[in-house]
């Protein structure tokens, strides 16, 4: 297993190892489980040790300012490294090579981190379980029978296997939370704007964001401290001061008010999903904090919301797929309307596809008012329901999905069955709030159980904290999967 990214950064700065050695351990690792779990669609051997031995002669040269020295880390496939291909799991992009860096890929490198390679997701990142894949099926770790969550599957699997110490996801309405849950890793979806989506492929442009899963709170807080901030080139980031967020750990948790609301624990949440959060709640209330019972009176219209207003971006964020500029094109088209059809038809996916034309049904002419318009206004009630939440807690505590990891093609025929999987997730996208998935327990089977803690607009620092603290208490994210996961 490797060692935390933390650590790592550690040892690399101190020159007690070198990133050199650090990224053949991690290839290691790599060569080890990647074959059993599929979790990247590329590896970058050559390029990660070009970038590891540059960081060692930054270090031999005197350069300190490296807070990343030496960790290995993997990209999500839907955000550009220069060089390197950008399918987002789809056939249409399966050649496309990234002609430059994603905002955040700089600021990694920058910092010191080498990137090793690129992860796999559902296509385009629409779905829950990374079974939408065209080129891969990543499996999860803790049992190879189960999925890995979506639809930052890969990217999770990556971190919860041991392969990397850290990797990038992106979440536009649970991606990053729900497989960290399902794979017992911590995934930050930050607050919206905090981070550039500058170089990420857009699906859900008002609701994307890139966020770490990371093997401890600890490690998020690092690497979320280097890829926020300002950048010119995403008019939605926020040009708002970035704290260092593992200097705000460690800070008492007395008098914390932790908020519950019972919409998010009433039917439809599983059992022992519910007994791990009682337990963990527990656990953070002998650390001083307070729990008190809230509402999120229009919690139940998220998922109708969601499902509107993020197809309808995705439908036109998506018509540029269309085979003249770049991804792939269909031979033996007649005329332009049969290149866009033919193209789009042999590219897209099944549930790209549903999303595609359910955005532009919701868009069209007669139904924009109807669909869209009205989505809208509930997504604005969404945000005031939370904006009161907040005047009688500082965080609210949910699970992540209802239930832990579900088996590989139980939910597959019946996609509305599939959408529900982040009824708990989606409505901090809608508002645009920051929120973590932190391990708090494992169910009979050993598949990892995620608790979910959202909080205020730019409240990063607040929700690492208290699951910083958590960990410190508990011991849920030291375990790890076994060798070979199939049950």
């Amino acid at each position: 297993m490797l060692s935390t990214a933390t650590q790592i950064a550690a040892q690399v700065q101190s020159r007690e190892r070198s990133a050199v050695e650090v990224v053949r351990a991690a290839f290691a690792h790599i060569d080890a489980r990647n074959s059993e779990l599929d979790a990247f669609i590329a590896i970058e051997h050559e390029a990660a040790r070009q970038q590891a031995a540059e960081v060692d002669r930054r270090i031999a040269s005197g350069d300190s300012n490296l807070p990343l020295a030496g960790i290995p880390i993997a990209l999500k496939d839907n955000i550009c490294v220069h060089g390197m291909r950008t399918t987002c799991g789809s056939k249409i992009l399966e050649n496309f090579t990234a002609p430059y860096d994603a905002h955040v890929a700089k600021r990694l490198r920058d910092a010191g981190a080498v990137i090793v390679a690129k992860t796999n997701l559902d296509e385009f990142a629409m779905g829950s379980s990374t079974e939408n894949s065209a080129l891969a099926v990543t499996r999860n770790p803790w049992n190879t029978k189960h999925v890995p969550g979506g639809s930052s599957g890969g990217s999770a699997v990556a971190v919860a296997a041991g392969m990397v110490p850290a990797a990038l996801g992106s979440d536009t309405g649970g991606s990053i939370r729900q497989p960290a849950s399902f794979c017992g890793v911590v995934g930050l979806k930050p607050t919206y704007g905090r981070v550039s989506r500058y170089g990420l492929v857009a699906y859900g442009s008002s609701l994307d964001q890139i966020g770490p899963l990371t093997r401890t709170a600890e490690d998020a807080a690092l690497i979320l401290s280097v890829i926020a901030g300002a950048d010119a080139r995403d008019a939605t980031c926020l040009d708002a001061q970035v704290p260092d967020y593992r200097a705000t750990l460690g800070g008492p948790l007395a008098g914390v008010r932790i908020g519950i609301a019972d919409e998010y624990f009433g039917e439809g949440l599983g059992e022992e999903t519910r007994a791990a959060i009682n337990s963990a709640l527990a656990v953070l209330r002998e650390q001083g904090a307070i729990t008190a019972d809230i509402h999120l009176p229009h919690t139940r219209y998220g998922i109708a919301c969601y499902y509107l207003i993020a197809t309808a971006e995705a439908s036109s964020n998506l018509a540029r797929y269309d085979g003249v500029h770049y991804g792939h094109r269909a031979a033996g088209a007649t005329d332009i309307v049969d290149l866009y059809a033919a193209s789009r038809e042999e590219g897209f996916g099944a549930e790209v596809k549903r999303r595609i034309m359910l955005g532009t049904y919701a868009l069209s002419s007669g139904y924009y008012d109807q669909y869209y318009a009205r989505a809208m206004k509930v997504r604005t009630l969404l945000r005031r329901d939370f904006d009161q939440a907040f005047k009688q807690c500082d965080v609210i505590c949910s699970p992540v999905a209802p239930t832990p990891a579900f088996a590989f093609g139980e939910k597959t025929a019946d996609p509305l069955a599939m959408y529900l999987a982040d009824v708990y997730t989606i409505t901090a996208n809608l508002a645009g709030i920051p929120a973590l998935s932190v391990p708090c327990g494992f169910d009979p089977r050993g598949l990892p159980i995620g608790m979910q803690f959202m909080g205020r607009p730019l409240a990063e620092g607040l929700l690492l904290n208290l699951a910083h603290q958590y960990q410190q208490a508990t011991e849920h994210h030291l375990r790890t999967p076994p060798a070979a996961a199939q049950h």
